[in-house]
């Protein structure tokens, strides 16, 4: 590696660690702004929020938006290196335009390795301890969603289906549960009906109170039995029985991978919440070398209208990049592209303009 080569990469290290400082503080002091009445009248302080909450959430804020302040950064130090004809110096000593762009490469081969790391097996883990608290930083309706009461109906298995009048996913509890089991030609061989349904912590079960249950024979004879209490064990824990569009964050890829096997033995018809999470794990970091070239080809040549004008062209594409990637969630969530598909998408459009930005600005 040479001195131009170590020039280069610490330069794109050193200003895209300060973005990520800037951005850390000027998010954080919005959002605490924005959302303390809510934690407030949550019960909580912002003290607490501070410690327990916001050093996960910029975890996951950073990861998510890494493609984008790499593709900022880069705009902005290759700017101000084609401003001060650093750039027409190295490649006047005789290297070419694809020799100067090797330690971008480098840099962000590095980088997008890392976070295809962090995305499959570490941002879980930071997930699963900003999820515990993020609900009580929604309004009402949101956090309802989530910890409120809600109707079940799901299928756990090819032949077993559980229904449940209301169900409330904070205190892992409901009223007027039905479980059925059927044979594979449809016919009920097992139903119990409860009065209430609550899980166990130190049991790591089902507890249900006030049951009626029917065992169907094959000759078609019924044997009724109730009683006043019983276990139940359904096989997962209710978060995984009953998920909610938070739990794919929670798992690490050979997890969400299990989960997306369960999820469509049980037919739900929200599977594509976790399909989207799982290959947005990949596409985002491959866009971070998409985004690292398209910024090389926009900001290696002088212009008249410096930085800024780079810089106002970079943010106007970063956006048009973030905006496409939450659009198409909401498209693959309602069925009208395939998860996959809506989450390269970004990726096989911006691939293949950074390709011909730069052959033609390495051609000049």
């Amino acid at each position: 590696m040479t001195t131009i080569d170590k020039y280069i990469i610490k330069k794109y290290l050193g200003t895209l660690g300060f973005m990520l400082l800037l951005l850390s503080i000027i998010v954080v002091v919005i959002d605490v702004q924005s959302k303390s009445p809510r934690i407030e009248s949550n019960g909580f302080t912002v003290g607490y929020f501070l410690v327990h909450f916001y050093p996960f959430w910029m975890i996951y804020l950073i990861i998510t938006f890494m493609s984008i302040l790499v593709f900022i950064s880069v705009i902005f130090f290759t700017s101000r290196m084609a401003n001060n004809t650093e750039i027409v110096a190295i490649i006047s000593s005789g290297a070419s335009f694809h020799r100067f762009a090797r330690p971008y490469f480098i840099a962000s081969g590095l980088i997008a390795l890392f976070s295809l790391t962090t995305n499959h097996f570490l941002l879980p883990w930071a997930n699963t301890e900003k999820n515990k608290l993020e609900a009580y930083t929604m309004g009402e309706a949101s956090r309802e969603k989530i910890l409120g009461n809600t109707e079940i109906a799901t299928q756990l298995s090819p032949t077993s289906y559980i229904f449940i009048n209301n169900y409330n996913r904070k205190e892992k509890r409901g009223s007027s549960m039905v479980l059925q089991k059927f044979d594979n030609k449809r016919k009920l061989l097992h139903q119990i009906s409860a009065n209430e349904i609550f899980w166990e912590e130190k049991k790591q079960k089902f507890t249900i109170t006030g049951y009626l249950e029917r065992h169907i024979g094959k000759d078609g004879k019924e044997k009724l039995s109730s009683g006043e209490k019983k276990d139940l064990d359904l096989g997962h824990p209710p978060q995984e029985l009953f998920p909610d569009e938070l739990l794919g964050q929670t798992k690490t890829t050979p997890e969400l991978l299990a989960l997306i096997k369960q999820e469509k033995q049980k037919g739900n018809s929200n599977l594509n919440f976790f399909l989207n999470e799982l290959y947005l794990r990949t596409s985002m970091p491959v866009s971070i070398i998409i985004l690292t070239i398209l910024a090389l080809s926009l900001s290696s040549q002088k212009k008249r209208g410096g930085i800024g004008g780079n810089l106002a062209i970079g943010i106007a594409l970063a956006f048009v990049f973030v905006f496409s990637f939450e659009a198409l969630k909401v498209v693959s969530q309602n069925n009208v592209l395939p998860p996959l598909l809506a989450m390269w998408i970004p990726n096989l459009v911006f691939g293949p303009l950074a390709a011909l930005l730069y052959f033609k600005r390495a051609n000049q």
